[in-house]
């Protein structure tokens, strides 16, 4: 499985973004997908996981109810709509693809390049 994420940019604070990674692959609709971020001189962080199903959404808890993490099967993408950015928020996004969701960047076999997202105050 390839993944290619996408959608990065630069916004202001209380901006929106929507990142995209779309995979190559057939087995990509039974494969869970996680975003993960990593601002400079700091490590990679979980930020939102979904199923392979799309049933189940997992966030961290500084992005709950502004990032919403989704999946279209049909497409072979998973989204990441990112709303009310904060500076915090700045970093390289990832996808990351695995048979289960993990909130542990260890846990997933298959990676996208990064996108950069950056948010001024």
């Amino acid at each position: 499985v390839q993944l290619q994420a996408s959608g990065g940019g630069l916004v202001q604070a209380g901006g929106s973004l929507r990142l995209s990674c779309v995979a190559s692959g057939r087995t990509f609709s039974r494969l869970a997908v996680g975003w993960f971020r990593q601002a400079p001189r700091k490590e990679r962080e979980f930020v939102a996981a979904i199923s392979w199903s799309g049933g189940s959404t997992y966030y961290k808890d500084s992005v709950k109810g502004r990032f919403t993490i989704s999946r279209d099967n049909a497409k072979n993408t998973v989204y990441l709509q990112m709303n009310s950015l904060k500076p915090e928020d700045t970093g390289v996004y990832y996808c990351a693809a695995n048979s289960a969701w993990a909130s542990s960047s260890h846990e997933y076999e298959y990676w996208g390049q990064g996108t950069q997202v950056t948010v001024s105050s």
